[in-house]
């Protein structure tokens, strides 16, 4: 079959510009796909923040929760939404309350200066909490809050679709497992999470408030954070 070159003066060129086809694309000069690359992660990342809306939407719609009528703002996530990596901690505290915002104070201070020192900034990740809500007087969520939040958290991981999940103290802990057992006990290992067909790699690791409070354990947090560091290099992730 002898193919013909497509110039911009052909006839036939002519005839198929009176059709209305947005795929076609005459030029004579190489077409730049990496435009429609970037309009496509533009579509993804509406359609995902459009999808956290309507999930902050779900969760504002519930009755009945102590956390929810003791708290002053809900607190969903922030960062990038395209980011291959995904931090969950326990629950918004009074600063995060107070703001709207996540990991506030020597909290986030700290959170800051554990993620730069394996070279990643906090603002080119995605963040959360296994909770939405301010624990009244910042108790610790009851397994029945967090079995209730833990659907919510789900769906906002099935939304982000990270490649790898850092899980941040016992709460969260429990969120993605269900299980209540000691992070000492099952941090520092690799495990993974099936939701909606898709296999999310996780680690457990100390949240930086209990690293505040003993600090003792941030030798174990630092080894945490180097595993970290490793799979995403193993796995050729850009951060």
């Amino acid at each position: 079959m002898i193919k013909k070159t497509i110039n911009q003066n052909d006839k036939y060129v002519k005839i198929l510009k009176n059709f209305v086809e947005p795929d076609f694309i005459f030029s004579n000069n190489p077409i730049k796909r990496i435009k429609k690359t970037e309009k496509n992660r533009e579509n993804v990342n509406q359609t995902k923040n459009s999808l956290l809306d309507n999930l902050k939407k779900k969760i504002n719609s519930i009755e009945n929760c102590n956390l929810k009528n003791n708290s002053k703002n809900l607190i969903l996530g922030n960062g990038n939404v395209d980011s291959p990596l995904m931090l969950v901690g326990e629950a918004p505290g009074r600063m995060e309350d107070d703001t709207g915002l996540l990991f506030q104070g020597e909290v986030g201070d700290l959170l800051n200066k554990m993620l730069l020192a394996i070279n990643i900034k906090r603002e080119d990740i995605y963040l959360t909490y296994s909770v939405n809500f301010r624990p009244p007087e910042d108790r610790k969520p009851t397994a029945q809050e967090v079995k209730r939040y833990s659907t919510f958290l789900k769906e906002h991981i099935s939304i982000i679709n990270p490649e790898i999940l850092f899980i941040l103290g016992s709460t969260a802990m429990e969120a993605i497992t269900g299980t209540n057992n000691k992070v000492t006990n099952e941090r520092g290992r690799w495990k993974e999470i099936i939701l909606k067909n898709k296999t999310f790699p996780f680690m457990i690791s100390f949240n930086p408030s209990y690293l505040i409070r003993f600090p003792e354990n941030k030798k174990f947090s630092w080894d945490d954070l180097k595993k970290l560091k490793k799979k995403i290099q193993e796995l050729n992730i850009k951060i």
